[in-house]
């Protein structure tokens, strides 16, 4: 329901904020495996690719959990969902920061991943409702913002809690800011009804769109690029870069510093050309931002900047992939927002397991870049396809703006 500009501030504004609280959240549970992957492997006595395993699973949860979610809960008022989601993202943290076993970290991790998907999927529906005509894609930037805080903030210091105290407490961390982010929701958050439209069941046949299926390929494929290269940043920069594990942290306050900046510029560019354009431009870009860095990375000072940029490019595709499914996918948009996530995260298994494999087959800490490359170029391909099919005789994809 449309709202006027007296009630579009300030309300609006804590609304955003209410979803980027809750995007940091996810964004810390998700994101801080990453940097601590090294301290869990010495603390379980695991290697590094069995480590990563945390990423995948996680990922897994995230691919089950987001049309899982969204059928269960899609007819309910979005401020119930979101709180529930919340919920089941402060339970099983709690859950993982005591688990004391490989299997039941797994375990924890999977449930962890189950509410990721429904959460931005609907909240990046709701933040575009609340949106100002012409600002949607800014408007879901702000949520996604929570990513990138909690990769400027809440990642690194739970970086800096595992490397020298316990990544145990790190995830505890992570608990405490679900638990902050539910209570803002319920204060911030307007009542909302439901989004009409569509049952659950009939929103299904979006599945029969062609187009659908060429963006979730470029979500599935094309970003796992940029986890491929995140996935194993630590130990890239300790035992290629030379940096001490201390180090870590501050890679990480630049790696969230140089998302923040994407996610951002990628929501205006977004909202200034066409999403479509917009994704395909930058996965071109993280391409040859990766097979870069493979160069790069053997010098401190150049790899300072290029892990920015890396970050920068990488997260910017966000925002307008987001715009991209929804406006394809009319009547149905959180399932389809829902599914995004939940391909996103199948880019981020894919990612993190296909790079792992030349570390374990002794190719050293730059070879998940070639990989990263290999898939974020593929992305490419399938923008490409999906431009070709709106162009083609007959062949009419009206709710994408093309440039």
């Amino acid at each position: 329901m449309p709202m006027n500009n007296q009630e579009r501030s300030p309300l609006i504004k804590l609304s955003l904020i209410s979803l980027m609280l809750g995007g940091l959240s996810i964004g810390m549970t998700e994101f801080l495996m990453m940097g601590v992957l090294p301290d869990i492997s010495r603390s379980l006595l695991i290697s590094i690719p069995e480590a990563g395993h945390l990423i995948s699973i996680y990922a897994l949860g995230v691919v089950i959990g987001a049309p899982l979610m969204v059928g269960l809960a899609g007819s309910h008022p979005p401020k119930k969902v979101l709180t529930g989601l919340m919920m089941m993202v402060l339970v099983f943290n709690g859950l993982f920061s005591i688990a004391p076993t490989y299997g039941l970290l797994l375990a924890a991790r999977f449930f962890c991943g189950l509410p990721h998907g429904a959460f931005f999927g609907m909240g990046a529906v709701v933040a575009s409702r609340l949106a100002a005509p012409g600002r949607e894609a800014r408007s879901v930037a702000v949520m996604f913002a929570g990513l990138t805080v909690a990769n400027i903030i809440g990642v690194p210091l739970g970086t800096f809690i595992g490397h020298n105290v316990s990544w145990r407490i790190s995830f505890g961390l992570v608990t405490l800011f679900a638990l902050i982010s539910i209570i803002c929701i319920k204060i911030w958050m307007p009542i909302l009804k439901p989004a009409g439209g569509i049952s659950f069941k009939s929103s299904l046949k979006i599945f029969s769109k062609t187009e659908l299926w060429l963006v979730i390929g470029i979500s599935a494929i094309g970003t796992g690029g940029f986890f491929a290269w995140i996935s194993y940043i630590a130990p890239l920069m300790t035992n290629i870069s030379g940096f001490s594990g201390n180090m870590v942290t501050v890679i990480m306050v630049i790696i969230g510093l140089g998302m923040a900046t994407g996610n951002f510029i990628g929501g205006r560019l977004a909202d200034k050309f066409s999403p479509l354009l917009t994704t395909g431009t930058l996965l071109l870009g993280m391409t040859a931002v990766l097979l870069a860095f493979i160069f790069v990375s053997h010098y401190k000072i150049p790899t300072i900047g290029m892990i920015f940029l890396t970050g920068a490019v990488g997260f910017s595709v966000i925002a307008p992939m987001q715009i991209l499914i929804m406006q394809i996918a009319k009547g149905a948009e959180m399932l389809a927002s829902s599914v995004l996530q939940a391909t996103s995260n199948f880019g981020n298994a894919l990612g993190a397991y296909l790079g792992g494999l030349p570390i374990a087959a002794g190719l050293g800490y730059t070879s998940p870049e070639y990989v990263g490359a290999g898939l974020a170029f593929i992305g490419v391909g399938f923008c490409l396809l999906l431009y070709w099919k709106s162009r083609g005789p007959g062949q009419e994809l009206n709710t994408v703006k093309i440039a």
